[in-house]
C-alpha cells in the first residue's frame, strides 16, 4: 500500500513540475513622482497567465537595493487578478524616502543616476494548489531627476 502511494505522490509531482505557469519580466522602471517625502518609481511587470480563468494576486512585495543595500522594500496587497489566457502589466511603485538617496551620493554623484536591483515576488492563488509565487528580478539604472526638469528651466 505503502509503494501505491509513493507511485502517486511521484506522479503528482511529475505533473505539477511539467505544467505550465505563469510567468512575469520586469519591462521598465522609472519615475513616476516626487513628493516633500520621497521620489516614487514605477516598475512596469508583465504577467502571462496561460490558463482559461483569470487568476487572483494575493500580493506582490518587493526589495529594491542600489549599492548592494536595501534602499526600499514594501508590500502590495490584493492588487487585482492576471486575466485569462493573456497578458496582465502591473504598475509596481516603489517609494524611496529622500533621506535613503542622500547616503547613495557616491553612486549618484558619479553619472546622477541609481544602478538598482529589483527583486519582486508575485503571490498568485492557483486553484488546487494555493499560493504560488513568482519571482521577477531586474537589474539596471535610473537617471534622477534634476531641478530644472522638476521645475521647469
Amino acid at each position: 500500500m505503502a509503494g501505491l502511494v509513493d507511485k502517486a505522490k511521484e506522479f503528482m509531482a511529475e505533473k505539477v513540475a511539467n505544467m505550465e505557469k505563469p510567468e512575469a519580466a520586469v519591462k521598465n522602471v522609472d519615475l513616476k513622482d516626487v513628493t516633500s517625502e520621497c521620489i516614487t518609481y514605477k516598475a512596469d511587470v508583465n504577467v502571462s497567465n496561460p490558463y482559461s480563468t483569470s487568476i487572483p494576486i494575493c500580493e506582490i512585495s518587493y526589495t529594491f537595493k542600489s549599492a548592494d543595500r536595501v534602499i526600499a522594500e514594501g508590500t502590495i496587497p490584493d492588487p487585482g487578478s492576471l486575466k485569462a489566457n493573456d497578458d496582465t502589466m502591473l504598475d509596481v511603485g516603489v517609494k524611496v524616502p529622500h533621506s535613503v538617496l542622500a547616503s547613495l551620493v557616491k553612486d549618484i554623484g558619479a553619472d546622477w543616476d541609481i544602478d538598482y536591483e529589483l527583486n519582486i515576488i508575485l503571490t498568485v492563488d492557483l486553484p488546487i494548489f494555493g499560493n504560488f509565487n513568482i519571482p521577477v528580478n531586474s537589474k539596471g539604472e535610473i537617471k534622477l531627476p534634476t531641478l530644472s526638469s522638476l521645475f521647469g528651466s
